[in-house]
């Protein structure tokens, strides 16, 4: 039974990732993903992208990673900088009959926006499980990974899976996927407890 490793918005704190690869190598899973927002708020990518290269995870393009590059006026690129540049921004395969496919925010391909699903007390909205249950109707895969929300959740809308793993930096979280039994097992990164719901704005006063 095929094991997948899920991490997102890492956001430049190699720590957690680490911790989450660890956890993943004793699991024995045989594919890693990482849902975008590689950069951003912390200040350790180089680290970060080496761990990812390293273990071979398979990673798409998030917001804080476009704008990065964006901004980065250096004349020679690092080895963070083309790797940044490199990744696309879904990410789609078939495993054991299932089609999974990763995109940072929402399908097919965004960046910005996101699937929120809980509110700030890690509730599920039932308006909003309505809501994007009705917008991915349509959307022909049996599993659906995104992040950028610093959510942590796996709910079955419609049709397809939809897991967030939420931000190993922020949320303390991250998942294993196993295929084709489509079941999802959360780990607390850190020594802390998942927080299911996490929003800047309003955690930012804390991390002073």
């Amino acid at each position: 039974m095929p094991l997948i490793g899920l991490i997102s918005d890492v956001h430049a704190t190699p720590e957690p990732v680490a911790e989450a690869l660890a956890i993943f190598e004793k699991a024995g899973v045989d594919l890693v993903l990482c849902a975008g927002d590689i950069a951003g708020y912390m200040d350790k990518l180089d680290q970060t992208v080496k761990l990812l290269l390293d273990n071979h995870c398979q990673t798409i393009v998030g917001n804080h990673d476009l704008q990065f590059i964006d901004h980065y006026d250096d004349d020679s690129d690092t080895t963070s900088v083309t790797f940044l540049k490199s990744l696309a921004a879904t990410y789609e395969t078939v495993i054991e009959g299932k089609s999974l496919y990763m995109v940072h925010a929402q399908p097919p391909d965004g960046c910005h926006g996101g699937i929120k699903l809980l509110d700030k007390n890690a509730i599920l909205m039932p308006e909003k499980v309505e809501h994007w249950t009705n917008v991915l109707q349509m959307f022909n895969y049996d599993v659906l990974i995104v992040g950028h929300t610093h959510q942590v959740f796996a709910e079955k809308l419609g049709g397809t899976l939809v897991v967030n793993p939420g931000s190993s930096a922020f949320n303390n979280s991250c998942a294993i996927l196993r295929l084709p039994e489509m079941s999802v097992e959360m780990f607390a990164l850190s020594g802390k407890e998942i927080e299911k719901t996490w929003n800047w704005g309003e955690h930012m006063i804390y991390r002073k």
